[in-house]
């Protein structure tokens, strides 16, 4: 039977398939928008240039969560992909708590039924061993 197991953040997303004991990296997708600072994400123009502060910020926060569910979205259509192609029969999610919680709303429901665990835990530097090491446990 074959795990899914995707360690993502914002930027970058690792999907590893599971055999038995052994994690193989099949795929790094990354979101280098991910990792841009919320001003970088909004043009400025004389509109914003004439507002508050505290407006531009409440739209860069919004342009950043737009990037993240942006990044979501490509990541949960790979799942969908391998679940479709039968190649996914188990899923874990590895992610840092609100970026798990994208990943999780925007799931499909047949593909949200064969999620059997998450991880609350940003991983997505982290080499192989340790990954391998935190969902070992995880059947």
């Amino acid at each position: 039977m074959t795990t899914y197991i995707v360690v993502a953040d914002a930027a970058r997303a690792r999907i590893f398939t599971r055999d038995a004991l052994t994690l193989i990296e099949q795929e790094n997708l990354v979101h280098a928008e991910g990792r841009l600072h919320e001003g970088d994400l909004v043009t400025d123009s004389p509109v914003a240039e004439a507002t508050s502060s505290a407006a531009r910020t409440s739209d860069e926060g919004t342009a950043s969560q737009h990037e993240k569910e942006m990044f979501a979205k490509q990541v949960v259509k790979r799942l969908y992909t391998a679940r479709t192609e039968n190649s996914l029969e188990k899923l874990i999610l590895v992610a840092p708590p609100k970026f798990l919680g994208l990943l999780r709303d925007k799931l499909d429901a047949p593909t949200q039924k064969l999620l059997i665990h998450t991880l609350p835990k940003d991983l997505s530097k982290a080499t192989l061993e340790d990954i391998q090491n935190a969902v070992s446990d995880m059947r």
